[in-house]
Formats: structure tokens, sequence, C-alpha cells
């Protein structure tokens, strides 16, 4: 893990379209999940809505408002723009980012401890809300120990697991993966592979750029 501050010259317009594309179609998904899978639990109140967890309810809708604060909070974090002309706000946003994680995860750990589909289920969310808080709390400390860059980088981590539950309904609701059985089984290894493998890319995404960066000083240092 880089322990460097970034020095990096503000880019220009051209050159943060990419992300800002990116992070758009990021939000537009994350809008879009939320819309699909969440307002129906507020629009519709009911058993008939919840099922199993009408009993759990107040667990689960501690959970999914969290995640949803979270999931459209994220990608204006990762806004320079933002950080860079209104300061306060991207701050405000982050703590609200923070408490909604805290929410969220706090609802996933009940859920994960009192689910009724077996012990199998139950761990994987479980180790997920743990991911879910360890990410966001390693973010906090970092910023408040000043350290920006390994901030940013506990940020991408943690936005990654927040995205996890998006990425687990595509992969368990929509398409080939969609057909595969038994149904828990497919859920619970969905629910693994929906943070630790995004997380494996975005580590090694964000590892190769830090050596890059830290090679990028020397060769630098030599020629001047």
């Amino acid at each position: 893990m880089s322990t460097y501050v970034s020095t990096a010259r503000p880019r220009s317009s051209a050159a943060r379209l990419p992300k800002t594309i990116a992070l758009s179609a990021v939000l537009l998904v994350a809008a879009w999940f939320v819309y699909v899978y969440v307002f129906p639990y507020y629009f519709h109140y009911n058993p008939a809505q919840y099922g199993v967890y009408w009993l759990r309810r107040g667990g689960l809708l501690l959970h999914i408002s969290g995640g949803m604060v979270a999931l459209l909070i994220g990608p204006w974090q990762f806004s320079q723009r933002l950080r860079q002309r209104h300061l306060q706000v991207h701050r405000v946003m982050g703590r609200v980012y923070l408490v909604a994680i805290a929410c969220g995860a706090t609802g996933a750990f009940y859920m994960g401890c009192t689910t009724f589909f077996g012990w199998g289920w139950g761990t994987s969310l479980v180790i997920l809300a743990l991911a879910w808080a360890t990410t966001a709390g390693m973010a906090f400390y970092a910023i408040k120990q000043r350290q920006i860059q390994i901030h940013q980088e506990w940020m991408i981590r943690s936005y990654v697991v927040t995205f996890a539950f998006v990425t687990f309904r595509f992969l368990n609701d929509m398409g080939p993966t969609s057909h595969l059985q038994p149904h828990l089984v497919r859920s619970i290894t969905f629910v693994w592979v929906s943070w630790v493998v995004p997380l494996v890319v975005a580590e090694v995404i964000l590892q190769l750029r830090s050596i890059r960066s830290l090679t990028r000083v020397p060769r630098q240092a030599k020629l001047s």
C-alpha cells in the first residue's frame, strides 16, 4: 500500500472526460438499482412485499437505506471538481457516506446473524458487512491522519464493496448465471464473488499505479 501524498497536477477537462463518463455510468446504474430493488420496500410496506423478512424488516430497512445512500453519494466523492470547488460539501457528503455505511453494515450483520437460510448464507452476509465497515473505516482513519492518497485508495476499496450489492443482483438475477442451481448455493457464491473479485481487481490496479508513481520519482531525479 502506498504511503505518499499525491502531488499530481490538475488534469485538463479532456483528461478528466473518461473518469467523468465512468462515474456518471456508475451513478446511473446505482440509481437504477435503487429504483428497482430498494424503492419497492418503501412503496409497498406489507408482508407480501417483504416475505420472510417481514419479521426482521427493521434490519432490512436499515441495511437497504444505508446502502442506498452510500451507493448514490459514493460516485460524487471521486469528483476532483467537487473537491476543489466545494471542499466543505465533499467533507459533509463524506460524513454522510460513512454514517450510511455504518447503518447498512449493521443491518447486514443483523440479517446475517438471524437468517433463515442457513449458516453459509449468514456467514457470507456477516463477512461482507465486516468488509464494508472495515474499508470505510480505513478511509476515515487515513483522512484523519491527513494521508490523502491512502484515503483515496481506501475510498475506492470502500465503494467497490458498496457496489457489491449491485454486482450481486446482476449475477444472481440476470443473464446465464441466474439459471445456475441450486438457488441457495448460487446466491451464497455470488455474495462472495460480488465483492472479493472486484476488490482483488481494484487492488491490483491501485498497486500498479503506486509502483509506476514510485518508479517515476527516481527517473525524474536523475534527469534533474
